[in-house]
């Protein structure tokens, strides 16, 4: 299936739209590193925010300080959550136990 065929406006306002995603992901992400964004403000974001829905719940966890890519794989494996499980697909036992984990 070929790509949808965009003229040079909608084709510069997608590359804008994926940027600001992007950059508010970045943003969300270094924020939980310093630890100036805990893992429930997350969770309340994600309500209203589609980008922060939208982010991988392994991307948010390797995020976190003292959490790396190995621990985030072998506690996603415990809880039964998909790697490619987005923040918004997370069930609300799932959500509980993140949260009792990390508070």
């Amino acid at each position: 299936m070929a790509p949808p065929k965009l003229t040079d406006e909608q084709r510069r306002a997608a590359l804008a739209k994926a940027g600001e995603a992007r950059r508010a992901r970045a943003e969300m992400k270094e924020l939980l590193r310093t630890g100036s964004l805990t893992l429930s403000e997350v969770f309340e974001r994600s309500a209203d925010d589609p980008i922060v829905a939208n982010t991988k719940a392994f991307a948010v966890l390797i995020s976190l300080p003292g959490f790396g890519r190995i621990k985030a794989k072998r506690l996603m494996q415990d809880l039964g959550i998909a790697e490619n499980r987005r923040i918004r697909g997370l069930g609300d036992r799932q959500r509980a136990k993140l949260l009792e984990i990390f508070s």
